[in-house]
């Protein structure tokens, strides 16, 4: 059995994961582009947004693709092709004036499939570095990807201010470039069987764990695979319906000003990050299933009683708590996958899984703003988004491991 050496430090590898991952979240600072592109170029919200959910939409599959890619050339390949893709889909998008489909392109098409490319490297190799941690160890990589907003955004604004939208666009794309290619020259797998030095899985870890390492073919030939990949995508439409109507939902719920709602996009940004490593590290002590059915559960009762809100300080504080979960799903997911999948073929299986978020990422916004629209308020969509929860809370109640026989009795999780 390999053990750690002095030669690899699995936690450098952690801190290039985590830049790598910081980088590409900067992506959800996208709505600091949205209204200069509006009024330099006479583009409306609605156009400008098509670029933002196209390089979402295109991260799901060319996760997959780089998950694929992982598993023949390892890691570092992939991840400096994330980098180069990346930033060069930033960087054209300073050609954009005047011309959508080349944004649609460029920072859609382009950097998306960076985007995708780059997410599941980190993610996919971590949960190999640490068997003993996997749901803490994802959910500091991906941590970071929720947080590259909160740096981003800043900086972009004031770059704007000074040089303007499009050169923006360079300057970003350029530094995106080196901070995604540089920390990718430390992505390598473990020794085939790594296991760190003096650990064994515990009773509790092999239990939630399959006994066997499943390829992609075999993952999608199991019913668990599908179940994993729904409660992604039913956790995940949940939390971005409220990131595409934060603002708007506020303003009309609470009765506050556009500038006040406007900082629920901030607190949001900070839960999202928080959440990914809170939820993933909990979860390494009660198990990824009681991970998710806790959080349909208190997603149910936070959308049900949403809408009945006036206070600002609570409909914020509820807010936050969902976006909590909706950054959980994301950093608990890879480690639930490595466990009933195995961690040799995560990229692929767990890249695959991926598109969930893509589609959520059209489902969850068209599903509250056509019920808003068709009912002139919020209330019902609310409503209909916890009742969605709470049946969805039945999924982690019954999926078990694919080696697993037999009907199992529902064990609750033990205190720590």
């Amino acid at each position: 059995m390999n053990t750690s050496t002095p030669q690899t430090n699995r936690w450098s590898i952690a801190v290039a994961g985590v830049i790598i991952q910081i980088a590409l979240g900067a992506v959800y600072a996208w709505s600091v582009f949205r209204i200069p592109l509006t009024k330099a170029f006479g583009w409306t919200i609605s156009q400008v947004t098509l670029a933002f959910t196209i390089a979402i939409f295109t991260l799901g599959f060319a996760s997959f693709v780089g998950g694929m890619w992982m598993r023949r050339s390892g890691p570092r390949q992939v991840a400096i092709a994330a980098g180069i893709f990346y930033g060069a889909g930033i960087f054209l998008a300073s050609f954009s004036g005047g011309h959508l489909y080349w944004l649609y392109f460029s920072y859609g098409l382009l950097a998306g499939i960076g985007l995708g490319l780059g997410y599941i490297v980190p993610v996919a190799t971590l949960v190999k570095w640490f068997p003993d941690r996997r749901g803490m160890i994802t959910g500091i990589a991906v941590a970071g990807f929720g947080a590259g907003a909160l740096i981003t955004a800043p900086i972009a604004s004031r770059l704007i201010v000074s040089v303007g939208v499009l050169k923006t666009f360079a300057i970003l794309g350029v530094v995106y470039f080196f901070a995604v290619t540089i920390p990718a020259f430390f992505m390598k797998d473990p020794p085939r069987d790594y296991r760190p030095a003096g650990w064994t899985p515990s009773a509790s870890q092999q239990k939630q764990r399959s006994a066997k390492t499943y390829t992609l073919p075999e993952a999608m030939r199991t019913w668990q695979w599908y179940a994993l990949w729904t409660l992604l995508f039913l956790n995940t439409s949940a939390g971005i319906s409220i990131i595409s109507q934060a603002a708007a939902m506020t303003q009309e719920i609470t009765g506050v000003s556009a500038a006040v709602a406007a900082g629920l996009v901030g607190i949001i940004s900070i839960a999202n990050g928080s959440g990914r490593f809170l939820w993933a590290w909990f979860s390494d002590l009660i198990g990824r299933r009681w991970v998710f059915f806790s959080m349909f559960v208190i997603q149910a009762v936070l959308f049900f009683v949403l809408p009945r809100v006036t206070s600002f300080a609570t409909f914020t504080t509820l807010c936050f708590i969902v976006l909590l979960c909706y950054g959980g799903g994301f950093g608990t997911m890879p480690a639930f996958a490595a466990d009933y999948f195995g961690a040799e073929n995560v990229g692929s299986i767990y890249g695959l899984m991926l598109t969930a978020w893509g589609f959520a990422g059209v489902f969850g916004p068209m599903l509250i703003a056509s019920i808003r629209q068709n009912t002139g308020h919020y209330s019902q969509a609310l409503s209909v988004i916890s009742v969605v929860m709470l049946c969805s809370a039945v999924i982690p109640l019954v999926v078990r491991p694919p080696a697993a026989r037999g009907r199992e009795p529902v064990e609750m999780p033990k205190a720590a």
